[in-house]
This record gives structure tokens, sequence and C-alpha cells, in this order.
């Protein structure tokens, strides 16, 4: 059947999409084998540009350096008494003029063109960033602190702007305006070489321990940066804590103690730039520069229009000895920047997306085979050797008592985690095998803590499919989801924007929008987890009513307490400890299971049989 012939179809999402499609933009792969290689690479995915810098910041040094040498021809023409003095100034002004007006154009064009690639190699940067955090495993996430994966994607990731422009420009400007001189220098006479080569020689000592001090300082001050930026974060998303708790001094003086070591490296960098050496070592090198130069004045070796250009080449020097404080304390900064975002993008995860796996159309089996599942760092498995199959269109009921590890096995169903032992396989076919994209795209969850985005009510509706979903189909879900008459009372309805994380709803109307974001993707399993918690009863049933008409043929795993949704499930199966402890329907278990009966014989409206194994106690549950 077409996808016009039928609508579901249409709407489900490509599994060939996502992810994987979204890496694809990323213009080439990167270096990754350290934070220089990685920076280089992205520059070379926009050589062009900034090979026209390069040539174009080459000329305006070029240019520069004709000034001085100008200006010392004039001083000679005039010393000489010619006959028309005006007119050769005249002249020497036009070329100077000439000079200057092509060496704007070139500076123009080289600092527009470094704005352009400092920019996309931000922009670069922060997608390659981005979609590294979208293919890292649940795991990798719950070990990570918000606040600072948000300082690395946003402020280290500015900070390598920063490191392009004004950093490069000015410190490849600046090696240029080193070189520069000396050609022009060597042309006036290679004797007056002696002072700017020690000055060189100096500099680049002073330099190379200059960056070896302030290395490890920018190292640390952009590592408490992220520190602080986490502890605002928490201190942020917990604010209704901190206050119900009255802990405000508290969060005051951690947060007081993390600035501050913030601010102490920062002053700590101030002193390594302070001990700065090279502006001294400028100062003696023109000394001394002045005295050669006069000197060879006084035996006639070069004229006094040549000194004059000779000590206006060495003022030339004074550029990259002043700028190089600030412009290679800015790319120093980038480079940890770029180490710290390379570290995330680098760092292994349990999942790859599988691009080339399986991905055919999906019935909805389920077979678990002798699972066992762990956390990291946790002292024993969460799951342990856990075996049975859930047939197409069959509703699991999962229950058991609190942390007995029934919601960490709903997750190895669509890969958030990965098991440690045995097989999860869907249609027969592991999971790890599947085209990740397409085994997610064809599973809908509804968690217990749903996750709404600060956005309109349609776009957190929509979200699972995309954003050409037409408006019916939004008001469908939503009606199928007992949503729809609450949403309508809003002052703008759909086109509503809710706060972040629904924050501005009331629990049930949260879940509710859950419901519809699942159903709208017409999933071929749906896995609900305690899903309508905070919703009345009365709402429930028409919930239920409606989540049972839609999902017909579709497997679902309900982790659920609620007697109404147990017996409705085709089979229940009963956790303990992360291992099944006993598995067939609501009344199967009542007659069979001690631990069955004391979980709901607080309902009063359920009869707990008079069985054996109710008589024995816990003996027969390996209590």
């Amino acid at each position: 059947m077409s996808n016009a012939q039928n609508p579901a179809a249409a709407r489900q999402p490509d599994p060939g999409r996502g992810l994987a499609e979204f890496t694809t933009e990323l213009p080439r792969r990167y270096d990754h084998r350290n934070p220089v290689r990685w920076l280089i690479s992205h520059v070379a995915a926009i050589r062009w540009q900034f090979l026209v810098f390069v040539g174009a910041s080459i000329l305006v040094e070029v240019l520069n350096g004709f000034i001085p040498i100008y200006t010392g021809i004039a001083f000679d023409e005039l010393i000489a008494e010619p006959d028309d003095p005006v007119g050769i100034l005249l002249n020497i002004s036009l070329i100077l003029l000439a000079i200057v007006l092509f060496r704007g154009l070139f500076d123009l064009l080289a600092r527009f063109l470094i704005e352009i690639v400092a920019k996309r190699v931000e922009r670069n940067a922060r997608q390659e960033l981005f979609v590294s955090l979208l293919g890292k495993s649940q795991t990798f996430h719950n070990r990570q602190q918000v606040g600072d994966l948000m300082a690395r994607a946003t402020n280290d990731v500015r900070q390598i702007n920063f490191a392009f422009s004004p950093g490069v420009d000015l410190i490849f400007g600046s090696m240029v305006a080193l070189v520069a001189p000396f050609i022009f220098i060597a042309f006036i006479d290679p004797r007056l070489l002696l002072s700017p080569v020690i000055f060189v020689v100096a500099f680049i000592f002073a330099l190379w321990h200059y960056m070896k001090r302030l290395t490890p300082v920018s190292d640390n001050m952009r590592a408490q940066f992220g520190v602080m930026n986490a502890d605002l974060n928490e201190s942020v998303r917990g604010i209704e804590v901190i206050k119900a708790t009255g802990q405000e001094l508290q969060e005051r003086s951690s947060f007081r103690k993390q600035a501050r070591l913030y601010r102490d490296y920062q002053v700590a960098q101030g002193v390594v730039q302070a001990r700065y050496l090279p502006v001294l070592l400028l100062a003696v090198a023109t000394a001394g520069a002045l005295l050669h130069g006069v000197y060879l004045v006084e035996q006639n070796q070069i004229s006094l229009g040549e000194l004059i250009a000779y000590i206006g080449l060495m003022q030339q020097l004074g550029f990259p000895t002043f700028i190089s404080i600030f412009s290679f304390s800015m790319v120093q900064m980038g480079l940890s920047a770029s180490a710290r975002i390379l570290k995330i993008i680098k760092e292994d995860t349990e999942l790859d997306q599988n691009a080339e796996g399986y991905s055919e159309e999906m019935r909805g089996e389920i077979r678990f085979e002798d699972v066992t599942f762990s956390y990291e760092e946790a002292e024993g498995p969460v799951i342990a050797n856990i075996s049975f199959t859930a047939s197409p269109g069959e509703t699991l009921a999962i229950v058991g008592e609190t942390g007995s590890g029934k919601s960490s096995l709903t997750r190895l169903v669509n890969r958030v985690f990965d098991v440690d032992s045995g097989r999860v396989l869907i249609d027969g076919v592991d999971v790890r095998d599947w085209n990740l994209d397409g085994l997610r795209s064809r599973i809908s969850t509804i968690e217990q803590d749903v996750t709404l985005f600060s956005r309109s009510i349609a776009e957190n509706i929509g979200f699972g499919v995309g954003l050409d979903v037409d408006r019916a189909t939004i008001v469908q879900a939503a009606r199928d989801a007992q949503a729809h008459e609450f949403i309508v009372e809003l002052d703008k309805g759909y086109d509503t924007v809710i706060g972040e994380r629904g924050v501005t709803l009331s629990g049930g109307q949260r879940q509710r929008l859950a419901i519809a974001r699942a159903l709208i993707t017409e999933p071929r399993i749906l896995m609900l987890d305690d899903s309508t918690s905070a919703i009345d009863s009365a709402t429930e049933d028409r919930i239920q009513t409606a989540i049972r008409r839609v999902l017909e043929g579709r497997t679902t795993l309900l982790i659920t307490h609620r007697l109404s949704q147990i017996r409705q499930a085709d089979r229940v199966l009963l956790i303990r400890g992360g291992r099944l402890a006993a598995m067939g329907s609501h009344d199967e278990l009542l007659a069979t299971s001690s631990l069955y009966q004391r979980i709901f014989s607080h309902y009063d409206e359920v009869e707990i049989p008079r069985t054996r194994a109710a008589a024995v106690g816990t003996a027969g549950e390996g209590e």
C-alpha cells in the first residue's frame, strides 16, 4: 500500500533520517588527534577564504614596509638640495598615498575574510559538538554535569572564534610584520640586521617561556569556568528546593567560593602577562640599532635617509612585540577551550548509530534472552538473567517494588542502554543490529517524568514526526490523549508557548501532552512508565480507552501499579531485585504468587485467593 493510501505510513518517520542525516551536513571528518590538528582541519574545510586572508595580510605588511623606505628617500632627496624639491616631495607623497590606499583595501579584505573564517569555524565546531552530544549514550549523559556541557557548547566554542579573530589574525599579521622589515633592512645594508636578529632570537625565547607559563593557567581557568557554570546551573534548576529548605546562604557561599577561584586564575593569568619581557627587549634592541646606525652614518657607510628608514623599520617590530601578549593569550585560551570540546567529542560512547543496520518494517515482537544489565559503578546488576517474549500487539504489564529494575528493562528495548550479556531482539533481530534511528523511530516512550520543551503546544505534540506534520493530525492526537479540551481553553490554544519542562502546566496536563506526542508517531512498540500517575481516575479511563483504540495491533510494555491497567494487560511480568519472579495473567499471579498478592493486598476490590502459595508465605518467592 502506498503512503498516499496509508496516512499512517506517510507519517511514519523515515528510518534513514535523523541523527545520521544531520551528521552528513558536516563538511568533512575532522582530525581529532589534538586541539591544533582539530582546528587546522576545521580551517581546511574553508581553506580558500583563509588562503586569501594570508595573501592579503602579507601584502598589507609588505606595503607597510615601503612607507619608511620612501620616507628615508625623501630625506636624502631634500638633503641633496634638488632643483625642484616640491615636485620630488609631491611625487613621493603620491606614492605614499597610493601605498596607504592599497594597504587599506588589502587590510579590509584580510579583516573581512578572517571574520568569515572565525565565524564558520565556530559554527562548525558547535555543530560538531552538538551532533556528538546527540550521539552519546545515556550512560555518558548521566555522568556529565549539564552546566559544564553548556559552558563547553557556548563559552568554549565562542572562545575558538576569538582565537581566530583577533587571535590568529593578529599573530599572523605580527609574524609577517616581524619578517618583512628584515627584508627591507637587508636591502639597505645587511650589517644593520645585527640588532634585529639578536632581538628576534631573544623575543622567540621570551615568547616560549611566556607560553609555557600561560598554558597551565589558561587550562585551569577554562576548567574552573565549567565548574562554576555547572554549580550555577544546578542552583537555578533546583531553586525551588533551595528556597523551600532555606539554603540560600549556603548556596551563595558555595557559588562565591567557585567565583573566587575563577577570579584567582584570572589574576594568575594577569601576573604572567605582567612579567612579559619582549617589550623591554624591543626598547634595548631599538637603542642598539640607533647606536649602530649612527656609527655607520658617521663612517659614511649609509646615508641619513637610510638611517631614518632603518629606525622606521625597527619601529615596525613594535607591533608584533606589543600585540603578542594579547594575541598569544587569545590563541592559548582558544586551544584550552578546544581541548575541552575535543575531550567531549572523543569520549567513547557505548552506542553506535549503525547507519547500515537493519531497518525493515517492524512487527513489534520483543524477546529478552537471558538479559543482564548493570549501571557503571553499581555494586551489582540491575537486571539479571531475564527472559520473556512479547508477541506483536500484546500488552505486558510490568510490576514490582520500587528499584526492582522495571524502567531499566524498558530502556534496553530502544537502546537507551545496552545489555551487559544476553540479547534483546525485535522481530528476531538483535537491537544492536538495527539502524538506531530506524529502531527508535518506531518505538515511543512515555516517562513518568515528562520532558517538554519551551515551544508551542503544537510543536511539543508533533516533536516526534518533525515540523511538517499537519495541524489536523496534532489535534487528533490531542483528542485521543484527552488533551484537546484544556488546550483550546488556553489563550492561544495550540500556539501557546509553554515554559521550560512544561512548568506552566499541571502534572496531568503535561502527561497528556506526552501521551499525545507518543500517539502521533503511531509506533509499533509503546512503552509507558507509570504515565498516568498524575491524572485523575475519570480522565485516565478516557485516556485508556483512547490508547486501546489507537494502539490496536501494537506491542505495549506498561509499567504501572494501577489495577485497572493491569487487569487489561494480556500478561503481567513480576520483577523483584532485577529478576523475573513470576509471569502470567493477573488472575494467575494472584492465585500462585504470594509476592504479587502482597503488592495488591491494599486494594479492597482484589479478592486474594487462599492458596498454598499464600499459606506458606514467602517461601515460594525466594525471600
